[in-house]
């Protein structure tokens, strides 16, 4: 998979609006400055046509399916619209199902849940969590971490070749890494699994909000994303792709929608008579908002144009890549090396810093919120900082104090709603931090690095070496 940018001037495409673009916030060293939203991996702000579009919904808000009013039906008619909006966002087949869930986490439970008892589950230890651990039911093959994307191929093509040679298989893969941004090689991946009589299923999280996806031009079994992520508010996700499986499985929750008939037996059991349709995965009272947010966002990306927006994204990794290349103290953290093609996810450490010291710094004297920690992605973090598994280290701020050795990373991440200013900033930031040292004094509190109360730091300007 690669990204294009022929013939796209990055310049004509604006940012898109976001929730939270004006808003202010406080210094440390005194007044305010407008927030520079660089955390887009954990959560986008949401597109302000999402919230334009559930506000102007709101007062017709209803229950969904099989209500008689009015309303209702005008609620069930959005919903079940929505599908088919995320359907062809995805490029989905005549026969995939989409199943609307919580998020990418709940779309991968989902599945592990519906695949076969007898299935092999064939994951990279690079994944995030979230694809890393929902098969705990299942014989999984965890895979080393690969260091180009041929390797990658190769060490799955290696992998299924020595499974057993009959049963359902099962390949997880991510479409781009939430550490560090780097797109996998999905449709060779996919190519490989199905040579071997594998399925496959693409973590979306961090590629659909920054590339399109398409799971027929990919040829991938399935697709989980998260709303949070594509600029719609938090609670809803999706599992699109192959129905088989889906079909066979007992209900991922039983309640009332997922059930057709409900009747007594003469034992004084219950009969139940499911849905085959995405409805057997869907018990409850659906979040019919989160679900409408999503197929805003799916609209709203598309007509903008995602080829324009990619162009645009691609500028900004590049002036990132090239403002941290031009700090001797920051190293960028990669699987595939600089030549990589990348969305807008860029780890890295910096020499003679706690990370979480670092990141504290950016948002207490600059107004810039970015990530520090493991990312949910434990074992990839420490295979690139070259740590050992057993050394201490958490999804958060260790507990070191700042200035001392850190096991973790600082993320930076935009996309379609970034300004140039906020990477403007950003890069300026990191410069006179490493150079000029923290204006603030700063003490580890509950895990978390914070300013301290007592004030102003001695500054000492560090010499660039």
């Amino acid at each position: 998979m690669s990204v294009s940018t022929a013939a796209l001037d990055p310049s004509v495409c604006a940012p898109l609006p976001v929730l939270g673009q004006d808003v202010t916030v406080p210094l440390v060293t005194g007044g305010e400055v407008t927030y520079a939203a660089l955390d887009y991996a954990a959560s986008a702000p949401a597109l302000q046509r999402v919230w334009d579009d559930v506000a102007a919904y709101a007062p017709y808000y209803g229950s969904v399916h099989r209500g008689a009013g009015y309303l209702s039906q005008l609620s069930t008619d959005l919903f079940e619209n929505s599908r088919r909006t995320v359907a062809e966002f995805l490029g989905c087949r005549a026969d995939d199902q989409v199943v609307f869930t919580r998020s990418t986490t709940d779309s991968l439970n989902l599945l592990a849940a519906a695949i076969p008892a007898d299935c092999q589950v064939f994951v990279y230890e690079t994944e995030h969590h979230a694809s890393l651990l929902p098969w705990r039911d299942a014989q999984v093959t965890y895979l080393n971490a690969p260091r180009t994307p041929s390797q990658a191929v190769e060490t799955l093509e290696r992998a299924l070749a020595d499974r057993a040679p009959y049963g359902p298989a099962l390949v997880c893969v991510t479409g781009a890494s939430n550490v560090t941004g780097e797109l996998w090689p999905v449709r060779e991946l996919a190519a490989a699994a199905h040579a071997h009589g594998a399925r496959i299923v693409l973590d979306a999280a961090q590629l659909a909000p920054h590339h399109p996806v398409d799971i027929a031009e990919l040829d991938v079994d399935w697709v989980a994303f998260s709303g949070h992520k594509l600029y719609a508010p938090f609670g809803s996700g999706v599992l699109a792709g192959r129905a088989d499986w889906l079909r066979a499985a007992e209900p991922y929750l039983a309640g009332g929608g997922a059930s057709r008939k409900v009747a007594r037996r003469a034992d004084g059991g219950v009969e139940v008579d499911w849905h085959t349709t995405a409805a057997r995965h869907e018990a409850g009272s659906p979040n019919v908002i989160g679900v409408y947010s999503i197929a805003s966002a799916c609209k709203a990306l598309t007509e903008a144009g995602f080829d324009t927006l990619v162009a645009r994204e691609q500028e900004l990794v590049r002036r990132v890549r090239e403002g941290l290349a031009d700090v001797p103290e920051v190293r960028v953290l990669s699987l595939f090396g600089d030549d990589a093609p990348r969305v807008g996810v860029i780890s890295f450490v910096v020499r003679g810093w706690n990370s979480s010291h670092f990141a504290a710094a950016l948002s207490a004297e600059y107004g810039i919120g970015v990530r520090d920690g493991l990312f949910c992605a434990h074992p990839l973090v420490r295979t690139l900082l070259g740590s050992d598994p057993q050394d201490p280290g958490e999804c958060g701020a260790p507990e070191a104090e700042p200035g001392e050795r850190s096991l973790n990373a600082i993320r930076v991440s935009f996309g379609a709603g970034t300004p140039d200013e906020h990477i403007e900033r950003f890069l300026r930031a990191v410069t006179e931090l490493v150079r000029e040292g923290a204006r603030w004094k700063y003490r580890t509190e509950d895990g978390r690095c914070v300013p301290d109360r007592g004030g102003i730091a001695q500054v000492q300007v560090r010499e660039t070496p």
